[in-house]
């Protein structure tokens, strides 16, 4: 038993040691970009050593996957733990809340930026991030779609994606495009009108 209370011991401090340097790490990639962002200065930033930093992560584009992997894993994690259970309406209006709230914040969508800004060069970054965050939450969507047989979708699939990609353009056109300034909208309003249109009945 004690032998493997240490095991256990020794993986928590590796996770940890991980999560320490990706915290770091994520800083020095919002500041400076991908490409001026060199493993010193993650190191300092993090708080390690060289030598531990590269024990952990071989090179900078692994470090930035696993940050990807990371900060994916962990947005999915507070938007999608709670089942969706209940009347569709209810359901819809705590999941955007929910989308609004735990995503839209300023560390997350710099740190959107920067993969955006990478796709072009790295695709699979984009990919990446898009398969550890919007595909497994668009297939649970989907799947209260077609449990709730009296919604009547012709296509669930689409309509998960169209609710959660209007949710996603809300945030990107006011906080990343400054749409507060051009074409402003209170959040609410937003929601309501969205979830209108998608369960085709006045709220």
């Amino acid at each position: 038993m004690a032998k493997n209370n240490r095991k256990e011991d020794i993986r928590q401090r590796s996770i940890d040691k991980a999560q320490q340097i990706l915290l770091g790490a994520l800083p020095e990639f919002l500041q400076h970009g991908y490409a001026s962002t060199s493993m010193d200065r993650i190191a300092s930033s993090a708080g390690v050593s060289k030598q531990t930093l590269y024990s952990y992560f071989s090179d900078k584009d692994g470090l930035f996957t696993s940050l990807i992997k990371h900060i994916a894993s962990q947005k999915f994690q507070l938007v999608w733990s709670k089942p969706l259970q209940g009347e569709p309406k209810q359901v819809l209006q705590d999941l955007a809340q929910r989308i609004l709230q735990e995503i839209n914040d300023e560390e997350y969508l710099n740190f959107v930026r920067l993969v955006v800004a990478e796709s072009g060069k790295r695709p699979e970054l984009s990919k990446l991030f898009l398969s550890n965050l919007a595909k497994p939450a668009n297939k649970i969507l989907t799947r209260y779609f077609q449990e709730h047989k009296e919604l009547n979708f012709a296509d669930p699939e689409a309509t998960a994606m169209i609710f959660i990609g209007s949710l996603i353009f809300l945030m990107i056109s006011q906080e990343v495009l400054h749409g507060k300034e051009i074409m402003p909208i209170a959040s609410d309003r937003y929601v309501n009108n969205l979830i209108q249109l998608v369960l085709n009945r006045t709220c």
